[in-house]
């Protein structure tokens, strides 16, 4: 065993680093299918490809419940979300021309730029940091619910109250919102009542001078 941990290197992957690295170019292939495809129902599904696929990295790194959180949230909601919002916009199924902005070159020079980024930072904080995937499990819920309820249970309750209190707040500016549009509605219909009132006066006035006008001697020839 030690002998094997020792000739161990990047030359020879276990089976686990090639299933990270295989799974690894399925999702970024389903990305840039993401961000190229026309179609929006396509870049959707695609969306939960990779979002499926970084939940298996995740797996492969022993860390189970992040991968879970991963399906849960963003496959299992955010997902949908965005095809609820495709539907009831009445989104193209088809190709969509106009979902190319134009701004193809700008948007790929940011986002090589955040990719390097990025990975320069994970490299320069995690360069000596090894992951032994055969010991024991280091981001499984057992142990991820003792480190946040010992050790991080104070910011918890914070980001508890912080997420209550924009729950409020949306509940207060919806209720707003609803209330100026009821009376912008009230508004306008009265407005409409008064215009409709005003025509329906000038409408008989107009008879009662054309009424009157003819009840007028002489004004028809007649002496």
């Amino acid at each position: 065993m030690t002998l094997a941990a020792e000739t161990h290197g990047f030359l020879s992957p276990t089976g686990v680093e090639i299933a990270f690295l295989l799974v690894g170019l399925v999702t970024f292939g389903a990305a840039l299918v993401t961000v190229t495809t026309r179609q929006l129902v396509h870049a959707a599904l695609w969306l939960v490809v990779t979002l499926g696929g970084l939940a298996v990295e995740y797996l492969l790194l022993t860390a189970e419940f992040i991968a879970w959180v991963q399906v849960l949230i963003y496959v299992g909601s955010v997902v949908v979300l965005l095809l609820f919002g495709l539907m009831l916009t009445k989104a193209p199924i088809g190709r969509s021309p106009d979902a190319d902005s134009g701004n193809r070159w700008a948007a790929l020079a940011v986002a090589l730029t955040a990719a390097a980024a990025l990975v320069w930072v994970v490299v320069d904080a995690f360069r000596t940091t090894w992951i032994d995937l055969d010991g024991p499990a280091a981001g499984s819920t057992k142990v991820t619910g003792e480190s946040l309820f010992q050790n991080w249970v104070l910011p918890f309750e914070a980001l508890s109250v912080l997420l209550l209190a924009a729950l409020v707040g949306a509940i207060v500016l919806s209720r707003k919102a609803k209330a100026n549009a009821n009376a912008t509605q009230a508004g306008a219909a009265a407005d409409r009542a008064r215009a409709d009132r005003a025509r329906a006066d000038r409408a008989r006035a107009d008879r009662a001078d054309t009424a009157a006008t003819a009840a007028e001697p002489g004004k028809d020839g007649v002496r």
